[in-house]
């Protein structure tokens, strides 16, 4: 039997992964609810973008990926840590991957001084996981104090989707979820889990970085009226 599913506010992300995109955020009429800055890939730019930071008109979430999960720049450990303490007070959210958690212990306890929420993330290039192995990384990301837990995974067979919206819709774990899927079935998956209560929804502002990825205007009109 299902538990029911407690009714969380799902929240519109727009990407900013580019100087393009970063331009078309601060002129955006009809914001989303936050802004994800991919700083992995604004290496080139994060002086002009700390100068912008005061005039962003919607909240922020700050990630540096680690390359193994999609990160840009191949940036090591210690340079992922710099950029997001460098952003760190102007982030309402910081991403960083379940993986590297341990490692990244003092970043993580420097945002929870500042009253930052932590999302911890896995992103599965090849597959999706079992229901069972998402309900133990759903375990761990809340046992490592995760306020968010969010999974992005390879979707390619109807069975993959099934598997992400049963995850959301009946987890085992007492913890917010966002999930989207990657890959043939990505587009579809990433509408279908809006509305099925993903709590955070990520959009291209312009150009998409991920197979699958919709843009923001196409997430919105998924969300329920």
């Amino acid at each position: 039997m299902r538990r029911p599913v407690k009714k969380r506010r799902r929240l519109l992300v727009g990407v900013i992964a580019s100087a393009a995109d970063l331009r078309f955020a601060l002129a955006m009429r009809q914001l989303p609810d936050l802004f994800e800055l991919r700083l992995d890939c604004l290496g080139e730019i994060l002086n002009y973008l700390e100068r912008k930071m005061s005039i962003f008109r919607a909240p922020i979430i700050i990630t540096a990926r680690d390359p193994r999960e999609g990160g840009a720049n191949n940036l090591s450990l210690e340079k992922r840590s710099q950029l997001l303490s460098r952003f760190l007070s102007h982030a309402k959210y910081l991403d960083v991957e379940l993986r590297s958690t341990r490692l990244l212990q003092p970043l993580l306890a420097q945002a929870r001084k500042r009253n930052v929420s932590v999302i911890l993330s896995l992103h599965d290039f090849r597959s999706t996981p079992s229901a069972r192995s998402l309900r133990a990384k759903g375990t761990r990301a809340k046992s490592h104090g995760a306020d968010i837990f969010k999974v992005a995974t390879r979707t390619e067979k109807p069975q993959d989707l099934a598997r992400l919206i049963d995850f959301i819709l009946d987890k085992k774990v007492d913890l917010p979820v966002s999930a989207m899927g990657i890959g043939k079935l990505g587009a579809i998956s990433r509408l279908l889990l809006t509305r099925c209560g993903s709590v955070l929804n990520y959009g291209s502002l312009q150009q998409s970085q991920l197979e699958g990825q919709p843009s923001i205007e196409v997430l919105r009109s998924a969300l329920p009226r």
